[in-house]
């Protein structure tokens, strides 16, 4: 009984069968074992999955796709694709650990921020190098300081998640003190 068993969930998930062979049965039985066996694999990985990535992270979770999708349709084999997926959520949490522990590697995987605005002025070879336009980063300027002059900007980068950071430009208050007569009375203007 247990034999018989055993072969009936084998037919239905193809194992040993090759992927033409496999029926619309199999296909969905399979893609709700992978997309479980994904879930947990991701969750157990990192949390940088679900959060904002970097390319790395992109890279990984594309790679994992494609992995998971020969499984899927019965072009893998089952069992021996979700060993790779294993392998590859591994070496990106080991990775992203050596990163996080040595500034040297984290800026080989996951590169540096590129300045984009400094002091006011926009940087062209920043822009260049990042293939940024003046749109796009003016673009961001109104989303993040509901304002698009550059010159109101103290730092704006590229980071390594591909998202624009805004740091406004902050101004010391000028003071003015002007003495109308001496002794009688003075008045104090504060510019912004």
């Amino acid at each position: 009984m247990a034999q018989a068993i055993l072969e009936a969930v084998r037919g239905s998930l193809g194992i040993g069968v090759e992927g033409s062979v496999l029926g619309v049965g199999g296909i969905a039985l399979r893609t709700l074992i992978i997309y479980g066996f994904t879930l947990v694999l991701v969750r157990m990985g990192s949390r940088r999955f679900l959060g904002k990535a970097s390319a790395f992270d992109f890279i990984v979770a594309i790679m994992l796709g494609s992995i998971m999708a020969g499984a899927i349709d019965g072009s893998g084999p089952l069992l021996p694709t979700l060993i790779p997926g294993v392998v590859l959520v591994f070496l990106h949490w080991l990775l992203a650990l050596l990163a996080y522990r040595t500034d040297w590697l984290g800026s080989i995987i996951k590169g540096n921020p590129i300045l984009l605005i400094k002091n006011g002025e926009v940087q062209s070879e920043g822009m260049h190098r990042s293939s940024i336009t003046n749109e796009d980063l003016i673009g961001a300027l109104r989303l993040q300081t509901n304002q698009s002059d550059p010159a109101k900007v103290q730092f704006a980068y590229l980071e390594r998640s591909g998202r624009i950071s805004v740091v406004p430009q902050t101004r010391e208050p000028r003071l003015w003190v002007v003495s109308i007569a001496e002794g009688v009375q003075t008045i104090r203007i504060e510019l912004q």
